[in-house]
């Protein structure tokens, strides 16, 4: 079973999860940021996680701290998930339309932490999300998942499409890298380690 639990405490947030790798697509989350919780949702529904997250956060300053925050303790599950990283795929890729949006999303499951993020967003907010913060949440769970991670807009104009198409590709991408290959010994490397 491929799943792990983390919980962090901070000052500022207060964050369980619970992510299951090999899961059906269901999602129980709540962050306090509606949209958020939507992003988070549609993540999970397409790549098949099972993902239970619960964060109080100091949401009375702004929203940074919770957003930033659960892509850390998502990060740390993803990583812990995987483990060894023994027979995955290694790597993922998705572009996803969503109305306007054509979104790329692609992963390596290298172990080396990078992130590149190519949105532009005209709008500053979706609902009472503060749509700068999800490129926040991305690097922070790129760095601490251990991952390769490129999210590049090829097309469209309304954030809310765009944001929904890079959760959901993010998502897609994940999916694909940690599939279990039966044809991979070992793990997917010519060095013999990730």
């Amino acid at each position: 079973m491929r799943e792990a639990q983390v919980n962090r405490k901070t000052k500022e947030t207060d964050i369980e999860v619970s992510l299951k790798i090999d899961g059906k697509g269901s999602a129980d989350v709540n962050t306090g940021i509606g949209f958020f919780d939507h992003m988070l949702c549609g993540f999970a529904k397409h790549g098949f996680f099972d993902l239970a997250l619960n964060c109080e956060g100091d949401l009375n300053v702004d929203g940074h701290h919770t957003v930033e925050d659960c892509g850390i303790v998502i990060g740390q599950a993803i990583k812990e998930a995987v483990g060894d990283k023994q027979g995955m795929k290694r790597y993922g890729y998705f572009i996803l339309p969503m109305d306007d949006a054509l979104v790329l999303c692609a992963v390596d499951f290298c172990g080396r932490p990078y992130f590149s993020w190519d949105i532009d967003l005209k709008e500053e907010k979706c609902g009472d999300f503060e749509n700068c913060l999800a490129k926040e949440f991305f690097y922070a769970v790129s760095y601490s998942a251990g991952i390769n991670l490129h999210i590049k807009q090829i097309s469209g104009e309304n954030a809310h499409h765009i944001l929904e198409a890079a959760f959901k590709a993010f998502g897609k991408a994940v999916d694909m890298a940690t599939t279990i290959d039966d044809r991979v010994e070992g793990v997917l490397s010519t060095k013999g380690a990730l």
